[in-house]
């Protein structure tokens, strides 16, 4: 499993969106997390986003990364709408997911305003698909990041991999020595997915914001460093990973920065304003660094992510994928 190469979206999905309509400000795009239609009162944000991997937390997990996609371009998530496949008609698993669905909708202010409920024949494990809808004062796309801009990134790579790890495969990471104080604290990374409160921060200053889901943050990177047509240079050094991330994933034999990366924020600013913005979400008690910068590339060719001198131009698998392969 893994997202299609900009090539294929480009002719298979972006140049195939139906009818024109002057009401839509940003459709389809390599790297953007959603659509900004205009609307008699402003701008609304609209992202649809799958889940199907994570057991554990799966209506947890559904609810923060399609939020996450609408506060990462400058909206206020407000509804939801929610599908959810299943491959029996299991009541006790029905009652966990909505639960989840219901808990995590509250604690982030969402309403779930309809959606779907079916089994299919022929699945193997639950499947949810959210589409996350809110307002905007100020849409923030992928594709705004400039030259002399630098990147920062909130609390750091990983976020969502190492919960997911430290409950999908708590058994593995035991019998490969893992602590379980270790797994408890990871698990605890559940609460940190959501990136809400370092989008009100950066909303007014960032020039593109990005939410680095699958591939990672070294994905997120390449998918940002595309769509604005820019170069990024990144240091792994520079790249935070909190000690549990970096235990589970060594234990896993899984890359920090190429796991899934929800809860960490992409935002590209001004260098003359980095300063003042990483001090703005650290009183907000928000982990930021400055993780690459952007610079213009010298040809077409140059376009993309070159970290400790190899360069990525889109298509970053995410290592998870292999573990439930």
């Amino acid at each position: 499993m893994s997202k299609l190469s900009p090539a294929d979206l480009d002719r298979y999905i972006f140049s195939r969106t139906g009818a024109a309509n002057e009401d839509l400000l940003v459709g389809p795009g390599y790297g953007e997390d959603a659509a900004a239609i205009a609307t008699d009162e402003g701008t609304m944000v609209v992202s649809t986003d799958p889940i199907s991997l994570a057991a554990e937390r799966i209506g947890t997990l559904g609810v923060a990364i399609a939020s996450n996609d609408v506060a990462a371009c400058g909206g206020v998530p407000e509804w939801l709408v929610s599908t959810i496949l299943l491959p029996d008609p299991d009541v006790d698993l029905i009652d966990d997911i909505t639960a989840q669905l219901d808990d995590e909708a509250s604690r982030l202010g969402i309403s779930i305003v309809g959606g779907h409920t079916e089994t299919v024949a022929g699945l193997a494990r639950p499947l949810l698909s959210l589409t996350c809808m809110g307002p905007t004062d100020r849409y923030v796309p992928t594709s705004g990041a400039e030259p002399g801009d630098v990147v920062i990134l909130t609390k750091g790579a990983g976020i969502e991999a190492t919960a997911v790890l430290a409950t999908d495969f708590r058994a593995d990471l035991t019998e490969r020595g893992v602590e379980s104080e270790t797994i408890d604290r990871a698990t605890g990374f559940f609460d940190d997915i959501s990136v809400l409160p370092e989008a009100a921060v950066l909303g007014s200053v960032a020039t593109a914001m990005h939410d680095p889901t699958e591939g990672g943050v070294l994905n997120g990177l390449v998918e940002l460093a595309c769509a604005s047509a820019v170069r990024l240079d990144v240091s792994r050094g520079d790249v935070p990973v909190r000690p549990e991330t970096q235990t589970l994933c060594d234990a896993m034999a899984v890359d920090p920065l190429r796991v899934l990366g929800s809860g960490g924020m992409l935002a590209s600013v001004p260098e003359a304003k980095a300063e003042q913005t990483l001090s703005a979400l650290r009183a907000e008690g928000i982990e930021a660094s400055i993780v690459a910068t952007v610079d213009e590339p010298a040809a077409e060719d140059e376009i993309g992510v070159y970290a400790d001198g190899e360069r990525f131009t889109g298509g970053v698998r995410d290592d998870m994928y292999d573990l439930w392969d």
